[in-house]
């Protein structure tokens, strides 16, 4: 495992996502009902900002042309071949940390 810690678990409050920088890598972190996911924070139709679109559910519209992925798998809504990079979210001391190993 190789873990990079990205934020406290009490700076992403439920329905909530964020984008953090880490280790020259963008990361889209959300809280889904208390469950944290992360993906790779391009968007793989133009290279938008996942970490900026709306959550709702468990469901993120990019904010710049709409394309909606399921933030649990990171599969398109539409599209089953297309799908963005996702890392396990490791939840230690109160942080929140991606898996990239």
């Amino acid at each position: 495992m190789a873990l990079i810690p990205l934020l406290e678990e009490h700076e992403l409050p439920p329905g909530n996502c964020r984008e953090v920088v880490a280790e020259g890598r963008v990361f889209a972190i959300y809280n889904v009902e208390g469950e944290f996911h992360i993906l790779d924070g391009i968007c793989p139709h133009a290279g938008g900002p996942l970490g900026k679109g709306t959550l709702r559910g468990s469901v993120v519209t990019c904010p710049w042309h709409g394309w909606q992925l399921d933030v649990r798998t990171g599969q398109h809504c539409l599209n089953a071949r297309v799908c963005a990079a996702r890392y396990a979210a490791v939840l230690q001391d109160g942080k929140v940390l991606a898996d990239v190993g």
